[in-house]
Protein backbone atom coordinates (compact mmCIF):
# COMPACT_ATOMS: atom_id res chain seq x y z
CA UNK A 1 0.00 0.00 0.00
CA UNK A 2 2.80 2.44 0.96
CA UNK A 3 4.82 1.50 -2.13
CA UNK A 4 1.79 2.30 -4.28
CA UNK A 5 1.56 5.70 -2.59
CA UNK A 6 5.25 6.34 -3.29
CA UNK A 7 4.95 5.28 -6.94
CA UNK A 8 1.81 7.33 -7.57
CA UNK A 9 3.19 10.31 -5.64
CA UNK A 10 6.39 10.34 -7.69
CA UNK A 11 4.30 9.93 -10.85
CA UNK A 12 2.34 13.03 -9.85
CA UNK A 13 5.56 14.97 -9.21
CA UNK A 14 6.97 14.05 -12.63
CA UNK A 15 3.71 14.83 -14.42
CA UNK A 16 3.06 18.12 -12.60
CA UNK A 17 6.68 19.16 -13.06
CA UNK A 18 6.44 18.57 -16.80
CA UNK A 19 3.10 20.38 -16.87
CA UNK A 20 4.53 23.39 -15.05
CA UNK A 21 7.48 23.47 -17.45
CA UNK A 22 5.32 23.39 -20.60
CA UNK A 23 2.73 25.71 -19.07
CA UNK A 24 5.42 28.16 -17.99
CA UNK A 25 6.85 28.28 -21.51
CA UNK A 26 3.34 28.76 -22.93
CA UNK A 27 2.56 31.69 -20.61
CA UNK A 28 5.60 33.53 -21.98
CA UNK A 29 4.04 33.37 -25.44
CA UNK A 30 0.39 34.14 -24.65
CA UNK A 31 -1.89 35.18 -21.78
CA UNK A 32 -2.07 33.26 -18.49
CA UNK A 33 -5.86 32.87 -18.62
CA UNK A 34 -5.72 31.45 -22.13
CA UNK A 35 -3.18 28.83 -21.03
CA UNK A 36 -5.10 27.70 -17.95
CA UNK A 37 -8.46 27.62 -19.77
CA UNK A 38 -7.15 25.52 -22.67
CA UNK A 39 -5.29 23.17 -20.33
CA UNK A 40 -8.38 22.72 -18.15
CA UNK A 41 -10.58 21.98 -21.19
CA UNK A 42 -8.07 19.37 -22.35
CA UNK A 43 -8.06 17.83 -18.88
CA UNK A 44 -11.85 17.71 -18.61
CA UNK A 45 -12.15 16.00 -22.00
CA UNK A 46 -9.43 13.45 -21.21
CA UNK A 47 -10.86 12.58 -17.81
CA UNK A 48 -14.46 12.32 -19.03
CA UNK A 49 -13.44 10.16 -22.00
CA UNK A 50 -11.38 7.88 -19.73
CA UNK A 51 -14.25 7.55 -17.25
CA UNK A 52 -16.66 6.59 -20.03
CA UNK A 53 -14.13 4.23 -21.61
CA UNK A 54 -13.61 2.17 -18.45
CA UNK A 55 -17.25 2.48 -17.40
CA UNK A 56 -16.49 4.12 -14.07
CA UNK A 57 -19.54 4.29 -11.83
CA UNK A 58 -21.16 7.62 -11.03
CA UNK A 59 -19.80 8.87 -7.67
CA UNK A 60 -21.82 10.23 -4.79
CA UNK A 61 -22.84 13.88 -4.67
CA UNK A 62 -20.47 14.33 -1.74
CA UNK A 63 -17.48 13.07 -3.73
CA UNK A 64 -18.39 15.34 -6.66
CA UNK A 65 -18.58 18.24 -4.20
CA UNK A 66 -15.11 17.43 -2.86
CA UNK A 67 -13.86 17.37 -6.45
CA UNK A 68 -15.45 20.75 -7.20
CA UNK A 69 -13.96 22.29 -4.06
CA UNK A 70 -10.59 20.89 -5.05
CA UNK A 71 -10.96 22.39 -8.51
CA UNK A 72 -11.78 25.83 -7.13
CA UNK A 73 -8.94 25.86 -4.60
CA UNK A 74 -6.44 24.44 -7.10
CA UNK A 75 -7.64 26.91 -9.73
CA UNK A 76 -7.09 29.82 -7.37
CA UNK A 77 -3.64 28.46 -6.56
CA UNK A 78 -2.70 28.19 -10.23
CA UNK A 79 -3.81 31.74 -11.06
CA UNK A 80 -2.01 33.11 -8.00
CA UNK A 81 1.15 31.22 -8.92
CA UNK A 82 1.27 32.43 -12.53
CA UNK A 83 0.47 36.00 -11.51
CA UNK A 84 3.12 35.88 -8.80
CA UNK A 85 5.70 34.64 -11.30
CA UNK A 86 4.86 37.57 -13.57
CA UNK A 87 5.40 40.22 -10.87
CA UNK A 88 7.90 38.65 -8.43
CA UNK A 89 11.17 36.74 -8.49
CA UNK A 90 10.86 33.01 -9.10
CA UNK A 91 13.44 32.52 -6.34
CA UNK A 92 10.84 33.79 -3.87
CA UNK A 93 7.63 32.49 -5.45
CA UNK A 94 8.56 28.88 -6.21
CA UNK A 95 9.97 27.71 -2.84
CA UNK A 96 7.26 29.41 -0.76
CA UNK A 97 4.50 27.95 -2.92
CA UNK A 98 5.98 24.44 -3.06
CA UNK A 99 6.75 24.14 0.65
CA UNK A 100 3.42 25.60 1.82
CA UNK A 101 1.45 23.42 -0.60
CA UNK A 102 3.01 20.39 1.14
CA UNK A 103 2.88 21.72 4.71
CA UNK A 104 -0.90 22.27 4.66
CA UNK A 105 -1.87 18.66 3.80
CA UNK A 106 0.96 17.25 5.95
CA UNK A 107 -0.39 19.10 9.00
CA UNK A 108 -3.92 17.94 8.20
CA UNK A 109 -2.78 14.36 7.55
CA UNK A 110 -0.87 14.12 10.83
CA UNK A 111 -3.91 15.51 12.66
CA UNK A 112 -6.27 12.81 11.35
CA UNK A 113 -3.85 9.89 10.89
CA UNK A 114 -1.16 10.45 13.53
CA UNK A 115 2.59 10.67 13.02
CA UNK A 116 4.25 8.55 10.31
CA UNK A 117 7.39 6.47 10.90
CA UNK A 118 10.55 8.28 12.05
CA UNK A 119 12.36 7.57 8.77
CA UNK A 120 9.44 9.05 6.83
CA UNK A 121 9.47 12.15 9.03
CA UNK A 122 13.17 12.54 8.23
CA UNK A 123 12.25 12.11 4.58
CA UNK A 124 9.74 14.96 4.89
CA UNK A 125 12.48 17.22 6.26
CA UNK A 126 14.88 16.36 3.43
CA UNK A 127 12.05 16.89 0.92
CA UNK A 128 11.25 20.37 2.23
CA UNK A 129 14.96 21.29 2.23
CA UNK A 130 15.38 19.92 -1.29
CA UNK A 131 12.37 21.71 -2.76
CA UNK A 132 13.43 24.98 -1.15
CA UNK A 133 16.97 24.87 -2.54
CA UNK A 134 15.92 23.58 -5.97
CA UNK A 135 13.38 26.39 -6.37
CA UNK A 136 15.62 29.23 -5.21
CA UNK A 137 17.32 31.45 -7.74
CA UNK A 138 19.93 34.03 -6.87
CA UNK A 139 19.85 36.28 -3.81
CA UNK A 140 16.50 36.25 -2.02
CA UNK A 141 17.70 37.87 1.19
CA UNK A 142 15.53 40.94 0.68
CA UNK A 143 12.04 39.50 0.74
CA UNK A 144 9.17 41.91 1.37
CA UNK A 145 5.83 40.79 2.78
CA UNK A 146 4.00 42.22 -0.24
CA UNK A 147 5.95 39.84 -2.44
CA UNK A 148 4.84 36.86 -0.35
CA UNK A 149 1.07 37.37 -0.55
CA UNK A 150 0.53 35.69 -3.92
CA UNK A 151 2.95 32.79 -3.28
CA UNK A 152 1.23 32.16 0.07
CA UNK A 153 -2.17 32.20 -1.66
CA UNK A 154 -0.88 29.79 -4.31
CA UNK A 155 0.54 27.44 -1.69
CA UNK A 156 -2.71 27.47 0.29
CA UNK A 157 -4.73 26.85 -2.88
CA UNK A 158 -2.65 23.83 -3.87
CA UNK A 159 -2.54 22.56 -0.30
CA UNK A 160 -6.30 22.61 0.10
CA UNK A 161 -6.66 20.99 -3.34
CA UNK A 162 -4.72 18.03 -1.95
CA UNK A 163 -6.90 17.87 1.15
CA UNK A 164 -10.19 18.08 -0.76
CA UNK A 165 -9.17 15.41 -3.28
CA UNK A 166 -8.06 13.16 -0.42
CA UNK A 167 -11.58 13.41 1.05
CA UNK A 168 -13.03 11.51 -1.94
CA UNK A 169 -14.17 8.24 -0.40
CA UNK A 170 -15.74 6.21 -3.23
CA UNK A 171 -14.06 3.97 -5.79
CA UNK A 172 -14.76 6.46 -8.59
CA UNK A 173 -11.93 8.95 -9.00
CA UNK A 174 -12.15 10.17 -12.60
CA UNK A 175 -15.61 11.75 -12.38
CA UNK A 176 -14.74 13.81 -9.26
CA UNK A 177 -11.67 15.06 -11.13
CA UNK A 178 -13.95 16.00 -14.05
CA UNK A 179 -15.98 17.96 -11.50
CA UNK A 180 -12.78 19.66 -10.36
CA UNK A 181 -11.95 20.66 -13.92
CA UNK A 182 -15.44 21.99 -14.62
CA UNK A 183 -15.43 24.03 -11.39
CA UNK A 184 -12.06 25.62 -12.16
CA UNK A 185 -13.13 26.23 -15.76
CA UNK A 186 -16.26 28.06 -14.64
CA UNK A 187 -14.13 30.24 -12.37
CA UNK A 188 -11.63 30.97 -15.16
CA UNK A 189 -14.37 31.86 -17.66
CA UNK A 190 -15.93 34.27 -15.15
CA UNK A 191 -12.50 35.83 -14.56
CA UNK A 192 -11.94 36.20 -18.31
CA UNK A 193 -15.33 37.88 -18.76
CA UNK A 194 -14.77 40.17 -15.79
CA UNK A 195 -11.31 41.18 -17.02
CA UNK A 196 -12.58 41.33 -20.62
CA UNK A 197 -9.82 39.01 -21.78
CA UNK A 198 -11.79 36.99 -24.31
CA UNK A 199 -9.34 36.92 -27.23
CA UNK A 200 -8.48 33.46 -28.54
CA UNK A 201 -4.86 32.26 -28.42
CA UNK A 202 -2.94 31.80 -31.66
CA UNK A 203 -3.19 28.32 -33.16
CA UNK A 204 0.61 28.01 -33.06
CA UNK A 205 0.48 28.22 -29.25
CA UNK A 206 -2.17 25.50 -28.83
CA UNK A 207 0.13 22.42 -28.96
CA UNK A 208 2.13 23.56 -25.93
CA UNK A 209 -1.07 24.39 -24.02
CA UNK A 210 -2.46 20.94 -24.84
CA UNK A 211 0.74 19.29 -23.62
CA UNK A 212 0.49 21.31 -20.40
CA UNK A 213 -3.10 20.17 -19.98
CA UNK A 214 -2.21 16.51 -20.51
CA UNK A 215 0.61 16.55 -17.96
CA UNK A 216 -1.39 18.59 -15.43
CA UNK A 217 -4.27 16.13 -15.71
CA UNK A 218 -1.87 13.22 -15.27
CA UNK A 219 -0.51 14.85 -12.14
CA UNK A 220 -4.00 15.27 -10.70
CA UNK A 221 -4.85 11.63 -11.41
CA UNK A 222 -1.61 10.26 -9.97
CA UNK A 223 -2.02 12.40 -6.84
CA UNK A 224 -5.61 11.22 -6.34
CA UNK A 225 -4.46 7.60 -6.66
CA UNK A 226 -1.61 8.23 -4.22
CA UNK A 227 -3.96 9.78 -1.67
CA UNK A 228 -6.36 6.84 -2.00
CA UNK A 229 -3.59 4.25 -1.69
CA UNK A 230 -2.00 5.51 1.52
CA UNK A 231 -1.34 8.38 3.89
CA UNK A 232 -2.18 11.92 2.84
CA UNK A 233 1.07 13.38 4.20
CA UNK A 234 3.25 10.94 2.25
CA UNK A 235 1.31 11.55 -0.96
CA UNK A 236 1.50 15.33 -0.49
CA UNK A 237 5.24 15.47 0.25
CA UNK A 238 6.21 13.26 -2.68
CA UNK A 239 3.92 15.19 -5.01
CA UNK A 240 5.46 18.48 -3.84
CA UNK A 241 8.78 17.42 -5.36
CA UNK A 242 7.51 18.61 -8.77
CA UNK A 243 9.81 21.71 -8.85
CA UNK A 244 12.77 19.31 -9.15
CA UNK A 245 11.32 17.96 -12.41
CA UNK A 246 10.61 21.47 -13.74
CA UNK A 247 14.16 22.64 -12.98
CA UNK A 248 15.75 19.51 -14.45
CA UNK A 249 13.70 19.85 -17.64
CA UNK A 250 14.81 23.48 -17.94
CA UNK A 251 18.41 22.29 -17.50
CA UNK A 252 18.06 19.55 -20.14
CA UNK A 253 15.84 21.24 -22.74
CA UNK A 254 16.53 24.95 -22.28
CA UNK A 255 20.18 24.53 -21.22
CA UNK A 256 19.56 26.59 -18.08
CA UNK A 257 22.49 26.35 -15.68
CA UNK A 258 21.85 24.83 -12.25
CA UNK A 259 23.53 26.47 -9.26
CA UNK A 260 25.35 24.60 -6.52
CA UNK A 261 22.36 25.21 -4.25
CA UNK A 262 20.01 23.59 -6.75
CA UNK A 263 22.23 20.51 -7.11
CA UNK A 264 22.26 20.27 -3.30
CA UNK A 265 18.46 20.38 -3.46
CA UNK A 266 18.37 17.56 -6.03
CA UNK A 267 20.59 15.44 -3.77
CA UNK A 268 18.32 16.17 -0.78
CA UNK A 269 15.25 15.13 -2.79
CA UNK A 270 16.89 11.81 -3.70
CA UNK A 271 17.58 11.13 -0.02
CA UNK A 272 13.98 12.10 0.82
CA UNK A 273 12.54 9.59 -1.65
CA UNK A 274 14.70 6.78 -0.24
CA UNK A 275 13.71 7.59 3.35
CA UNK A 276 9.99 7.89 2.61
CA UNK A 277 9.93 4.71 0.51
Amino acid sequence: MELSTVAYGLGAAVSWGAGDFSGGVATKRTGVLAVVIVSQIVGAILLAFSALLIGESIPSTQDMLWGALGGISGGIGLLALYHALSVSKMGVVAPVTAVLSALVPVAFGITIEGLPAVTQMLGFIFAFIGVWFISREGDTSRIKMDGLKLPLLAGLGFGFFMIFIDRIQGDAILWPLVGARLASLAMYFLAALYLRKTELPAITHLPLMIVAGIFDTGGNLFYALAAQAGRLDIAAVLTSLYPAVTVLLAWILLKERLTGRQWFGVFSVMIAVLLIA
